[in-house]
């Protein structure tokens, strides 16, 4: 006997490259259905809608908002609109899916994450990296404990975009150019791939981040370190050393600077029975574990993993209550606590913070 899913209305705010993305994966999902698009840009908003047959488009939220025949929302707008506009959607009751990150301090994204708490309301937030299906098996595995308990990890965030022009010239596209400038709204490497990196590692080592240093570097790369409008003053590389509250001690860093490396994360996580390597390199899954028998020749084993849901069938699924609301806007939250004791340790020195969680 089969059932019909329960239908699902998702509005989609902001309809730039990563809203299509967004409405690309919900056409996969049975039941769902994309009936609005939201942009302040008439033609964007209009192409976007005409792409995907979306029926309405709005051009405020406000707008959107009095309208009302939708059930979800997928957050798609910059990363400084996220608290304002995902509160208003909260309120009006509303479950959403927020690009990362959730927001861009930590005291917002607690009033976003206690406010979905307080409607009973689903709010994730868009960590991509969750789709890997190796991370995935990976994190069952150290809480199933088959390295025994963890001691010591590594994990790095490589990006080549400032020495390789394989998605374009970051001299002459603002694209690229406004990631590099505070003053455009840029916290540079930390900001924008720290979130993933930090997220990829605690989830796979099933604890938070307890206590920090960090060290961030901003490199010359032009005449007078700015390109027209853009001072060229965000970090491009990071570094730091963390415990976990699971006492687990290692490093973390992130750099746009990794020749060879177009997008690729990897994680090293060692306990006393065991490590654990998980890899995604050009768009490919590896994980390979060595524990005993084999820990007195150090032999590795490849490890095969299921695929796992997108994190669009999992915020699906969650409106239906069919499955957690993983990664919530409680772990969004707990990274942007990491991600502001990360800058604030910078700006002492590279002194140890404690991470209140």
């Amino acid at each position: 006997m089969s059932f019909e899913k329960a239908p699902v209305r998702i509005l989609i705010l902001g309809t730039g490259n990563m809203a299509r993305t967004h409405a690309a994966a919900y056409r996969e999902i049975s039941g769902v259905s994309v009936v609005a698009g939201v942009d302040q840009r008439p033609q964007v908003l209009s192409g976007f809608c005409d792409e995907f047959d979306i029926p309405h488009g709005f051009a405020s939220l406000e707008e959107a908002i009095a309208w009302g025949e939708f059930d979800a929302v997928s957050n798609v707008t910059p990363d400084a609109a996220h608290h304002p506009t995902t509160l208003k959607l909260l309120e009006a009751g509303k479950h959403v899916l927020c690009e990362k990150p959730l927001a861009t301090n930590a005291k917002d994204a607690a009033e976003m994450a206690n406010l979905a708490r307080a409607k009973g309301l689903v709010g994730m937030v868009n960590l991509s990296y969750r789709n890997v299906a190796v991370l995935q098996k990976a994190a069952q595995l150290v809480a199933d404990g088959a390295i025994g308990s963890l001691r010591h990890f590594e994990a790095t965030y490589l990006q080549s975009w400032l020495t390789q022009p394989a998605w374009g010239d970051w001299h002459t596209e603002s694209q690229w150019l406004w990631r590099l400038s505070t003053s455009h709204g840029s916290k540079g490497v930390l900001g924008d791939v720290g979130i993933h990196i930090f997220d990829f590692a605690t989830f796979a080592a099933g604890s938070p981040i307890s206590e920090l240093s960090c060290r961030l570097k901003t490199f010359k790369k032009a005449d007078g370190d700015q390109i027209g409008e853009y001072p060229l003053d965000a970090n491009d590389s990071f570094t730091l050393q963390a415990e976990l509250e699971n006492g687990a001690l290692g490093t973390i860093s992130a750099t746009r600077f990794a020749s060879g490396h177009l997008n690729d994360l990897r994680l090293r996580l060692y306990g006393d029975k065991g490590g654990l390597e998980v890899l995604f390199e050009k768009q490919m899954e590896s994980l390979r574990i060595c524990r005993d028998p084999d820990l007195k020749e150090a032999h590795w084993t490849d490890l095969q993993a299921d695929p796992v849901q997108s994190v669009y069938e999992r915020f699906v699924a969650a409106i239906r209550n069919e499955g957690p609301a993983e990664p919530d806007f409680d772990q969004g939250r707990r990274l942007q606590i990491a991600l502001d004791a990360a800058e604030s340790s910078h700006l002492e020195n590279g002194c140890f913070l404690k991470v209140a969680n």
